[in-house]
């Protein structure tokens, strides 16, 4: 039987020890942050991120952050590198190599690469005196922490403040480039991110397919025009093609006595709710909660009125917008 009170001692006592180490990275980051950053934006090519174990597996995360938030990036394994993998680091990559002491001999091959083709690298090391980053064009130093082991021994503190470091370039680098989340949107379409990025206009009914009558439509028609488009409403447009109202089932059942002797115009519940085709589909689906609807007209800020298309709420649903 394990005693709580010491494994949550244990984990508030690893924590505070990466926290601290965080603030002493906040802390010693002076103009070499910059200088890898202005290098990064420098580069025709890709960012090439390459360290092994722990530093390596951090690494793996660094590149796809960059990646997905518009600095394109790839880790090299640094033994893999040594076998053919030297291939893809190009004269027009930078080189981002992480090592906590700076001496790993398996990083030696990668070095030496850059050395000889002049492709610019930035080494990360706890070191100032270490070999790689004698050999770094910019040198990002960490800071002297304890290791939340206990032993000293174990890559924890000083592995979660290059994970920090990564994150902080990621983001230095997306607000230069004023990255939004459509950006992100484009890296990242699947998932739950990307679904709850999508447009109105990404999952919108447009064209032909919108159940569109006139003022003046006989109910009877209005009818087929419901029936034949499947979404159990109708919009109605004025003489200009503005939306001026919708025909929905509550419509139909108010005005169930004579329905087939009125227009669509006399029928319809005018001023219907629309949403614009730039908002967030998460919107359109809290829109459609609030309102107990299943359909919403889109209609452009700057359109006139006039619909550019209707969105279902079981098409959002069907997308992962929740």
């Amino acid at each position: 039987m394990t005693d709580n009170e010491t494994l949550l001692a244990t984990a508030r006592r690893v924590i505070d020890i990466e926290a601290q180490g965080l603030h002493r990275l906040r802390e010693a980051l002076d103009g070499g942050f910059a200088a890898a950053v202005d290098l990064i934006l420098a580069a025709k090519g890709r960012v090439i991120v390459s360290g092994m174990g722990k530093s390596g597996h951090v690494g793996r995360k660094i590149a796809a952050t960059l990646a997905s938030t518009g600095t394109p990036a790839q880790f090299v394994h640094p033994a893999e590198a040594s076998h053919g993998d030297l291939g893809m680091i190009t004269e027009g990559d930078v080189v981002m190599m992480l090592s906590n002491s700076g001496e790993t001999p398996e990083l030696s091959d990668i070095i030496a690469h850059t050395r000889r083709f002049s492709i610019p690298m930035i080494g990360v090391a706890s070191r100032a005196e270490s070999a790689l980053i004698r050999q770094s064009d910019v040198a990002i130093i960490l800071p002297a922490a304890e290791e939340a082991c206990g032993t000293g021994i174990v890559p924890t503190t000083s592995t979660t403040m290059t994970l920090a470091l990564g994150d902080a370039l990621a983001v230095a680098l997306m607000e230069h480039r004023h990255f939004t989340p459509d950006h992100f949107r484009t890296f990242h379409p699947g998932g739950k991110l990307g679904a709850k990025l999508l447009k109105v206009a990404d999952l919108m009914h447009d064209g032909e397919a919108m159940p569109l009558v006139q003022e003046a439509t006989p109910m009877g028609e209005a009818l087929l025009e419901m029936s034949r488009k499947g979404f159990g409403v109708a919009g109605v447009t004025g003489k200009d093609g503005a939306l001026v109202g919708i025909v929905t089932d509550g419509d139909l059942r108010r005005h169930m006595r004579g329905l087939l002797d009125r227009s669509a115009g006399e029928v319809m519940t005018p001023a219907p709710q629309t949403i614009d085709p730039g908002a967030v589909a998460e919107t359109a689906v809290a829109l459609m909660k609030e309102r107990k609807i299943t359909c919403l007209f889109v209609v452009p800020r700057d359109g006139a009125g006039r619909a550019a298309g209707i969105l279902n709420i079981h098409d959002c649903l069907r997308a992962g917008v929740v």
